[in-house]
């Protein structure tokens, strides 16, 4: 918790006796008000204690001696202590600023990743087969053909990389919170589906494939996997960057291994949106595009998993898009690289690294709450009728609006607001 910081004059004015609308107690017996000035230093900055011991020994110096409350001692005295009082000030801000610094980086960083880390070493790679250090893209390249399948058979997860302390600094930047409805047994395999999918899944991945938010803490016993594109897993360095913080991809093949050859305790998350839903990731709104989502509905029956929400408020706040209206040039274009790609290319706009008012990659620092529904049980169909499936898919849905109108007064939404599925 960040410690309380007096802002500057108010601090100042205080300690030197001159607080507007101030009530002092009266002083001890023994005491000056240059003392007392000391005290209220130490105790209103919550300064260190070498700052602390700092002020008591000026003060002592110069009220040793001399008990008046009037002459010169008492000026210099209070003097020093404004000094200090200011040098106190300075430090705090620089902490807070170092600390906001530190916190955008380790989110740029992720951004950059996420947009530029496999096409830049594809690239990399490449370039290198035409230069002296051949050989590293050689044996590179021949064992990423012998370790193609290993995303499809549960990855190569390693707990040092999600608990990075950078990802702690990702999720104090929004800063991220990560909020349980009910416990997870860990006897059963969940399918849980992830609304809304915003620009770039940013709550996803912080509380799913990291545990900046306390995912295993919160759920001991419960394994998260968070399942992405599967092209995602082609690209050289990067596959192996993914598979390492438990991403997986979002195959049929994928998910059922997880969910058959695993054992149980696993939770696999799924931005159920997509690319469509990413489309509608504008400030204010609140909707999924769900309706016709439908297959992980029939993956939970086959395999016997539970179905869980998830929703994430705030999702949507982080950036501002460009949206284009139906049948134009950038609809059309959007459209044709989500076909043909699996994505849609945004045009949207964040801000930038150091600078609350320029414009950027960094999304901006909005608060966000991502609350886990209670799971619906779900009853093994190894080949379920199109009845069962809308069943449960209804039921679904009935969940996600149920925790959507739960918490959304407390996420800061308004008590009229209504989740829209789409």
């Amino acid at each position: 918790m960040d410690r309380a910081r007096p802002t500057w004059p108010g601090a100042l004015g205080n300690l030197a006796g001159h607080g507007a609308g101030s009530v002092r107690a009266p002083l001890r017996m023994g005491e000056t008000s240059i003392q007392r000035a000391c005290a209220e230093l130490c105790s209103s900055a919550h300064a260190q204690n070498v700052v602390c011991a700092c002020a008591e020994a000026h003060l002592r110096k110069d009220t040793s001696g001399s008990r008046g409350e009037t002459g010169p001692d008492k000026g210099k005295a209070t003097k020093q202590v404004t000094t200090i009082s200011f040098i106190v000030w300075i430090r705090d801000n620089m902490e807070d600023t170092m600390r906001k610094h530190i916190q955008s980086i380790s989110v740029f960083q992720w951004v950059l990743t996420f947009l530029l880390m496999g096409i830049c070493f594809t690239i990399l790679l490449i370039y290198m087969m035409f230069t002296s250090l051949w050989l590293i893209p050689v044996v590179y390249f021949t064992w990423l053909l012998l370790d193609w399948e290993t995303p499809e058979k549960g990855g190569r997860r390693t707990e040092w990389v999600r608990r990075w302390t950078v990802w702690l600094h990702f999720r104090d930047y929004f800063p991220i919170k990560l909020v349980s409805s009910a416990p997870l047994s860990p006897d059963r395999n969940y399918i849980v589906g992830c609304h809304p999918h915003g620009i770039m899944a940013s709550s996803s991945f912080c509380n799913f494939a990291t545990e900046a938010g306390g995912f295993s803490l919160l759920f001991p016993g419960v394994r998260p996997w968070l399942a992405v594109l599967a092209g995602l897993f082609r690209l050289p360095v990067y596959r192996d960057y993914l598979m390492s913080a438990g991403m997986v991809p979002v195959s049929k093949d994928s998910l059922q291994y997880l969910l058959t050859r695993c054992g149980s305790g696993n939770a696999v998350f799924i931005v159920v949106g997509g690319a469509a839903e990413s489309l509608q990731s504008i400030p204010g709104k609140h909707s999924v595009t769900l309706s016709e989502r439908k297959g992980f509905v029939r993956l939970a029956l086959q395999n016997g998993a539970d179905l869980l929400p998830v929703y994430s408020f705030g999702e949507n706040e982080l950036f501002e898009q460009v949206c284009f209206s139906a049948d134009s040039w950038g609809w059309r274009l959007q459209k044709l690289f989500q076909k043909h790609v699996g994505f849609a290319p945004c045009l949207f706009k964040g801000k930038a690294v150091f600078s609350e008012s320029g414009w950027g990659l960094n999304p901006f620092p909005r608060p966000i709450t991502t609350v886990v529904g209670r799971p619906i049980r779900v009853a093994h169909s190894p080949v379920p009728s199109e009845e069962e499936v809308d069943h449960y898919h209804s039921l679904y849905i009935q969940g996600l609006k149920e925790i959507f109108d739960e918490y959304k007064t407390s996420c800061g939404l308004t008590a009229s607001d209504t989740l829209e599925v789409l």
